[in-house]
């Protein structure tokens, strides 16, 4: 398969897509025109360090190694990267809010900081007590089979098998109930008519792995983060969830040509730092992280992962916006599935 990743795809994002979603207008390029700044009281003189609450091999674990690479060739300022994996970012959550509030410390996270507080209002507001420095990848879910599969070929072929297993059937997903991917994969069983029984990792390269092996018939996962799969044609997407098929994508269907009425929810990653961290400090990793972003070497990444086909930036008044809106969105979906909502 030719994935065409340099399509200008931007074009394709319908209205409903991201506004439902995101609550916020599209930001745009990066829009940071100073090339330097000054440190704050020579803030930092020292390595800051990036906690990420996933593993390496995943799709965070790929984002966090980018910025940190440029913000470094921005600044000068080695950034060393924590993984602290498990509870669908809750450990490394909660380790981060144990930090000091000094600014030498930052967070990578994605969405399931808001969906987390969507469900439960007593765990941190990522709009609230954390500062998002930069949103730098937005993104939508596929799901993919192995490309030598026989058993099925496609969408239809894939459920039509599915529903022949009694739900023995299995897809590797992430382990949280609540999060974004469990959310979509329940409207497609739904919408489907299927039972498919969901193989929780909290890592990558497990839940790949797992795939690549033959011990599960399936997997859940946004393009960029098994790009070198597809690249190497091992896996292979039979379902684009999105409302109108990418141009790197082109001969995939979306869930709604495959007749599910939901809308997409979307990943998306960034970085952050406490609310309690000197604003001085702030504005200065405010202007490095979103800087950093500008990097040749960081928009390199992010067109070989696919995260040019939504426009991924959002300053930090564009993240809190981003981040309302899906926790309202993730609310009303909670209360829509009967989750109790806190």
């Amino acid at each position: 398969m030719n994935f065409n990743f340099r399509t200008p795809i931007s074009a394709v994002v319908t209205a409903a897509a991201l506004t439902a979603f995101t609550g916020a207008a599209l930001a745009g390029e990066c829009r940071v025109s100073e090339a330097s700044m000054a440190k704050p009281g020579g803030f930092p003189d020292r390595a800051l360090t990036m906690i990420v609450p996933y593993g390496p091999g995943g799709g965070s674990g790929q984002v966090a190694a980018a910025m940190a690479e440029a913000v470094t060739e921005l600044t000068s300022v080695s950034i060393n990267r924590d993984h602290k994996p498990g509870g669908s970012g809750t450990v490394g959550m909660t380790a981060y809010m144990a930090a000091p509030a000094d600014g030498y410390t930052v967070l990578e996270h994605i969405d399931d900081a808001s969906s987390a507080h969507a469900l439960d209002s007593s765990k941190p507001n990522p709009a609230v007590d954390l500062i998002p420095l930069v949103i730098s990848q937005v993104t939508f879910s596929q799901i993919y089979i192995r490309t030598n599969e026989t058993r099925y070929t496609d969408w239809p072929s894939f459920v039509e098998w599915v529903r022949a297993q009694d739900g023995k059937a299995t897809i590797a997903n992430v382990s949280k109930e609540g999060s974004m991917e469990r959310v979509i994969m329940k409207f497609i069983t739904e919408a489907s008519d299927m039972e498919i029984q969901q193989i929780s990792f909290d890592k990558g390269a497990p839940r790949y792995g797992a795939l690549l092996g033959g011990q599960v018939d399936a997997l859940f996962e946004q393009p960029g983060d098994v790009r070198k799969f597809l690249d190497a044609d091992n896996f292979k997407p039979i379902l684009t969830v999105f409302n109108e098929r990418p141009g790197a994508f082109s001969d995939v269907p979306t869930h709604k040509e495959m007749g599910m009425d939901f809308e997409p929810l979307l990943r998306f990653r960034g970085f952050y730092v406490h609310k309690d961290a000197p604003s001085d400090r702030v504005d200065w990793l405010k202007w490095a992280f979103q800087r950093g972003y500008c990097e040749d070497s960081y928009q390199a990444f992010n067109e070989s992962k696919f995260m040019t086909v939504i426009d991924s930036y959002r300053d930090t008044d564009g993240a809190i916006e981003m981040i309302n809106g899906a926790i309202a969105q993730y609310r009303d979906v909670y209360k829509q599935m009967g989750l109790d909502v806190k």
